[in-house]
């Protein structure tokens, strides 16, 4: 009893700690002191870059000149309070709205930050078409905004902590316009003007943001343009009943030369920073991504912070000096929604590695060109897959004839390579030694079989990855039940059918010479089939596609083997 009692009193107090871990996980944002000020830091969000550091909710940036929050005032029908949809600590967060044919938007007034974004073409699920996604979103557990703005060296500057002013509280593209533009002022009440303007185009997710600045001071104003992806995260767990979960969700950034998936739970990653021209910044997560493109042929600073609960993934462009009366202008892109390649590819350099197909994208982004190729004669992304797999097939023949053969022979010496077995059951070397023998005499390449098999493996593996990163194929119907390709088939058929073909097609090719490995080989279809069960209907209909050619293949040569003997026994 006593030793029971003792456990008892340690597994509470396991549970006790426990509970106090996960409360400083989720809650120890509120208490981090910045710079000895006292000040807490409600968010890494409250961060605003600078040329030489960061400043943030401790050191608060400089708010707007009266005269900025009175023409914010003058802007909106009926005040400030007018637009308010949400308050902060800093006051009212006046929104407006945006609509695109592919877009529902809220930008925040405060800082003209990207606060929710619903992609209307892409439902949650095909059941419910009327609830799209939602990527951006200002809710504590699902954080996920992005924050632009200037900087400057101290003095008031339009950051994403300041006021802007709009003209109207909704905008929306027209039936007839194929261009939206989203215009916001801030000025600092001494002849510093800033015009920060978001276009958006007809059935596109890249948007542009250009900031006009005219400087009717006395002096000369520096400035820098940033801009930032604000994500709360949480540590992910995969699940093989998910195939979801294997996709990355998290920060990336593209150097110019290549990708970099950034893990916020790896220490050096933690503390990455680095200076890039021609890169980009974004925040993954599976079919979907927000991206900044800076502009092309500017050193950008891009750098990652990682308080508990938050990653905050920010790029900084070059300090440049406005002069005393005179206009200049910032630009960069954006892009909220879905991971479709063209898109992705027309925003910015190899954007397009957004659909992170892992280390295979040699052979991932050209099979899913040749695969869109294909679906743009089709239409079904279904019959697309069958049809490159037997382009596949085809490049893959003189291989896989070349194997058929040599298995065909095998099957043909099946009963001398038994009565060897049999003779030899109990000396392994002198086994060993005549079937070597046998193989030389008649030609055969024991190994041949398998060479197909792992040449495959790396398109099998290609396939799954395009599978399941492509947003094109999320929720593609083939026919009849298979209504999702990128997820598991409801009813189990595919997978069923693809353990059958793999029977069959066991059938079809000579045992192994080894009892053992016959009958291990005899319980792969039944393993396979286990392990295909949950994986996206595509793939499965990929290896299902590839196994009957597979057997059709094999039979066909069976029977030019067995025709070239029977001529040589007459």
């Amino acid at each position: 009893m006593p030793n029971i009692r003792a456990f008892l009193w340690i597994a509470l107090v396991a549970i006790l700690y426990l509970n106090y871990d996960a409360w400083e996980h989720d809650y120890d944002a509120a208490s981090v002191v910045v710079g000895g000020s006292g000040a807490p830091v409600r968010s890494l969000g409250d961060t605003v870059p600078t040329g030489t550091s960061e400043r943030s909710a401790g050191t608060p940036p400089a708010a707007p000149a009266p005269a900025a929050t009175a023409l914010a005032d003058a802007a909106l029908p009926g005040g400030p309070n007018a637009l308010a949809a949400a308050t902060d600590s800093e006051g009212p967060a006046q929104m407006i709205h945006v609509k695109t044919d592919v877009l529902d938007l809220e930008i925040n007034l405060r800082g003209g930050e990207l606060d929710q974004a619903d992609l209307l073409k892409y439902p949650i699920h095909k059941d419910q078409p009327n609830v799209p996604v939602q990527l951006l979103n200002r809710d504590p557990g699902t954080l996920y905004v992005v924050q632009t703005g200037l900087t400057d060296e101290g003095d008031p500057a339009p950051d994403h902590h300041a006021l802007w002013s709009a003209t109207q509280s909704s905008y929306e593209l027209e039936g007839g316009a194929d261009q939206l533009q989203v215009p916001l002022k801030w000025t600092d009440g001494s002849g510093l003007t800033v015009t920060k303007t978001f276009v958006f185009k007809r059935g596109w997710y890249a948007f542009d943001l250009t900031y006009d600045i005219d400087n009717a001071t006395g002096s000369p104003r520096k400035f820098a343009a940033y801009s930032q992806i604000l994500r709360h995260w949480e540590r992910a767990s995969r699940s093989y009943f998910d195939v979801e979960t294997y996709s990355f969700k998290g920060p990336a950034v593209w150097d110019g030369a290549k990708s970099h998936d950034l893990k916020v739970e790896d220490a050096a990653d933690k503390k990455y920073s680095d200076t890039v021209t021609n890169g980009w910044i974004a925040s993954l997560q599976h079919h979907f991504v927000a991206a900044i493109v800076p502009p092309a042929n500017q050193p950008f600073t891009f750098k990652l912070n990682v308080d508990n609960s938050q990653d905050l993934l920010s790029a900084m462009g070059p300090m440049l000096t406005i002069p005393a009366g005179s206009h200049d202008q910032f630009t960069e892109k954006l892009f909220v929604g879905p991971k479709l390649q063209s898109q992705l590819a027309a925003t910015g350099p190899s954007l397009e590695r957004a659909a992170d197909y892992g280390r295979l994208h040699v052979i991932a982004e050209p099979l899913f060109s040749v695969l869109n190729f294909v679906h743009g004669l089709t239409g079904n992304w279904g019959w697309s897959i069958i049809i490159v797999t037997a382009l596949i097939k085809l490049i893959f023949y003189p291989l896989s004839q070349a194997s058929g053969r040599s298995m065909a022979k095998m099957r043909a010496v099946g009963p001398r390579m038994k009565q060897i077995q049999d003779t030899f059951k109990d000396d392994r070397e002198k086994l060993g030694r005549a079937m070597m023998d046998l193989y030389k005499k008649e030609k055969i390449n024991p190994l041949a079989g398998c060479l197909p098999m792992v040449v495959q493996i790396p398109v099998f593996i290609s396939f799954y990855w395009v599978l399941l990163e492509s947003v094109e194929m999320r929720q593609a119907p083939f026919m009849l039940w298979v209504n999702d390709l990128s997820s598991r088939d409801p009813y189990f058929v595919l997978p069923l059918l693809m353990g059958g073909a793999m029977f069959a097609q066991f059938k079809t090719n000579p045992p192994p010479p080894d009892p053992m490995q016959a009958k291990i080989m005899q319980f792969m279809p039944l393993v396979m089939t286990a392990m295909m069960a949950w994986f996206p209907a595509g793939l499965v209909l990929y290896w299902l596609t590839n196994t009957v050619l597979s057997i059709v293949q094999q039979w066909r040569v069976n029977q030019v083997v067995q025709a070239e003997a029977n001529k040589k026994r007459t």
